[in-house]
């Protein structure tokens, strides 16, 4: 199977298995958020942000873990490749209980002397953390087992694991309402169950098909050393994402109490499931960038960075656009009455996830090559200022969206700085760089706009009908900008070449 095959391929395993899940989980989120209450929805999305605070040592040995598999993995070096995941394994149970020490300690003083938390919530809040925990501990083992596999490029069997996750999720919705005791305790404990179930079902797989996953203890000391070393160099990478993510998050919790999470998790859980539209592309990408480079094809490597790059950031575009315009007549539509700030961090984080899909795929060029210190030390700074200028933001008076336009600030900042990192160690055209990705998204995302924004927000009102002839609209016109000019000949050429193949058979 040619390498553009096995993307699209894969691309719609995973497509299928995000529907599915997205699907449920908007579903879901409006039962849950009426039998929780704004309050203890709040509650359970920044409580279990503590223990992911600590999670930034997993992210960095993650990064690593599932660099050094699918580099290996192209080389065909399948004993260095068993090395590498029983390394990976062993230093991921040692960080597992690093990070349940931290917890238990750091963030258990955190947790009662710094959150807003209503005082009768206290003790259902502490058992939500104490299974965070466990469902974190249990997902952080499983990292080197999921880099296995998408280093393999098996990405059916996360479509199928999705149908599964998406019924067993429908199921935890109706059992709320037969909760044998607290329900906020009782949804957490059936989420880690369903996680713990997951995680195993992973492990099993690996250990059946893929012989690197047997488990044999390596006394190599220079391959633990070159992964630590690799990441320890994305470690203030991983700490910028979590100041960005999880520590706005409990600054908001702090300034402003559960209520606010909540408007923050609602948009979150939006963005997190139009993200992974685009994060699916990116998974099916992802080796083959990697591979391109292990075995020197540069050239080839770039051209895929090009076109990852443009349509990823087209198909992110198509989701987010309609959303923004009906933002206020969806959250009603979705979940009736939503809390307070819900619209305008709803757009705020798609502006950042707009940015951040650029990224993605020079982030996958730098983990190929390496050569991730610079970067992290200078992108990974600038990021983690987003922390203290929302906190002064917030000091002086400034409304909840301020941490957001901090965030975002940073964001744009590191974007174009990345750009000229990467050309420190892989050598391409800066110039044509920034015209054919940058400039073209940049045009597809005004022209697009214009006629959407001033036709329906000026002259019909909000209905679900707007709602339709919203999505219609912003489909053509999108589509029209970027066969227009959100492509270049090259593409357009294959693009009817591809349809007529089609049409023929």
């Amino acid at each position: 199977m040619s390498d553009n095959k096995r993307i699209a391929k894969n691309t719609i395993f995973l497509y299928i298995r995000m529907s599915l899940i997205m699907g449920v989980s908007l579903y879901t989120s409006r039962v849950i958020l009426a039998t929780l209450g704004v309050d203890d929805f709040g509650i359970y999305n920044v409580v279990g942000g503590i223990v992911t605070m600590f999670s930034f040592l997993n992210g960095s040995l993650g990064g690593a873990t599932s660099r050094y598999i699918t580099f290996e993995l192209g080389r065909k070096d399948y004993e260095k490749l068993n090395k590498v995941f029983n390394v990976a394994l062993l230093t991921h149970i040692f960080i597992g209980l690093i990070i349940v020490i931290l917890s238990e300690t750091i963030g258990l003083w955190f947790f009662y002397e710094k959150m807003i938390i209503p005082e009768e919530r206290v003790d259902a809040a502490f058992w939500v953390f104490q299974i965070s925990i466990l469902s974190s501990l249990a997902s952080l083992i499983q990292v080197p087992y999921n880099a296995t596999i998408i280093a393999h490029e098996d990405m059916k069997v996360y479509a199928y694991v999705g149908i599964i996750e998406a019924f067993l999720k429908l199921v935890v919705v109706y059992m709320l309402a037969f909760s044998p005791f607290d329900t906020l305790v009782y949804y957490a404990i059936l989420l880690c169950l369903i996680n713990v179930g997951l995680v195993s079902f992973y492990r099993l797989y690996c250990i059946r098909l893929y012989p690197e996953s047997q488990i044999r203890l390596c006394k190599q000391l220079a391959l633990y050393k070159d992964m630590f070393k690799f990441a320890g160099s994305d470690l203030i990478g991983n700490v910028s994402v979590l100041a960005q993510g999880q520590g706005l998050n409990l600054l908001l919790n702090v300034f402003f109490g559960p209520v606010v999470n909540a408007a923050r998790a609602i948009a979150y859980q939006v963005q997190g499931a139009i993200t992974q539209f685009g994060n699916n592309f990116m998974t099916a990408v992802r080796p083959q960038i990697i591979k391109l480079y292990a075995q020197g094809e540069v050239r080839e490597m770039f051209k895929l960075v090009y076109l990852a790059s443009n349509f990823s950031y087209y198909l992110m575009w198509l989701l987010i656009l309609p959303l923004c315009l009906e933002a206020d007549y969806i959250l009603t539509l979705w979940l009736g009455k939503y809390p307070d700030h819900s619209v305008s961090f709803l757009i705020l984080v798609f502006i950042l996830c707009l940015i951040q899909t650029l990224k993605t795929p020079r982030t996958i060029v730098l983990h190929a090559t390496g050569k991730l210190f610079l970067a992290n030390i200078v992108i990974g700074t600038l990021l983690c200022c987003a922390f203290p200028l929302a906190y002064v933001f917030l000091r002086i008076g400034g409304e909840p969206e301020s941490v957001f336009w901090a965030a975002n600030i940073t964001m744009l900042l590191s974007e174009f700085i990345s750009v000229f990192i990467v050309r420190k160690y892989v050598n391409y055209n800066i110039a044509d760089y920034l015209l054919n990705v940058h400039g073209r998204c940049t045009i597809v995302t005004v022209v697009s706009l214009l006629l959407p924004y001033f036709l329906f927000d000026r002259y019909i009102e909000p209905s679900f009908i707007r709602l339709i002839l919203t999505y219609c609209l912003t489909t053509v016109s999108i589509a029209a900008t970027v066969w227009c000019v959100g492509m270049n000949k090259d593409m357009r050429n294959k693009t009817v070449s591809f349809i007529q193949s089609k049409i023929q058979r």
